[in-house]
């Protein structure tokens, strides 16, 4: 069987990454958008275990303390980070994985993993993101303030991506990373694991 791909995809808050990597998830058989972990409060509309894993910050240190991430970030006052053995378990299995992670973990990732693939969703321009934050409604004019500050500090580091999708039509950039999953699967290296018995057939 041949090894799934990771691709980590990283977005400033607000930037629609989320619902973005939803319907990708729902279009495209076998892959999987990893499942982190965080010390931050569960928002009403979240699920553990759907959404992250919320653990206390003792827990997280403990975990990172024994190497059990991938990667790891703190945003916000808050702690982040992606299981390895997770990850490489279902890499094994042929599924690629989605990792939803910013620019810090991206580093960490590609630093351990380089045949990684990374993806950069830009917004229109920074007013939609503070339109898109305010009507979340979860947060106060200070801390979207805060947000949109480190949105620009995200959007800083876009040269360090594969791959760079604008977000301004919702189905153009869902068909645009569709297309970058779907030629990564056709490189020479997966489709020779994928097709041996047929390729073995034609050559002999």
């Amino acid at each position: 069987m041949a090894k799934g791909s990771l691709f980590i995809v990283s977005a400033p808050s607000g930037a629609g990454k989320t619902s973005l990597l939803k319907r990708l998830r729902n279009e495209l058989e076998n892959v999987v958008i990893s499942v982190s972990y965080t010390t931050r409060p569960k928002r009403p509309n979240e699920a553990e275990g759907q959404d992250y894993f919320f653990v206390s910050r003792e827990t997280f240190l403990k975990l990172l303390e024994e190497g059990a991430f991938l990667e790891h970030a703190q945003v916000f006052d808050h702690y982040y980070g992606t299981s390895y053995p997770q990850v490489m378990n279902h890499l094994e299995r042929g599924l690629d994985v989605i990792l939803e992670i910013d620019w810090q973990g991206a580093r960490q990732v590609k630093a351990k993993l380089p045949d990684s693939r990374s993806v950069f969703i830009l917004p229109r321009a920074l007013a939609v993101l503070e339109q898109r934050l305010k009507a979340r409604g979860q947060d106060s004019p200070e801390t979207i303030a805060k947000r949109l500050a480190e949105a620009r500090n995200e959007i800083s580091h876009y040269a360090e991506y594969d791959y760079l999708v604008v977000n301004d039509d919702f189905e153009q950039a869902v068909a645009e990373i569709k297309s970058i999953l779907i030629a990564d699967r056709l490189r020479l290296s997966r489709q020779q694991q994928k097709l041996s018995e047929l390729l073995r057939a034609l050559l002999t």
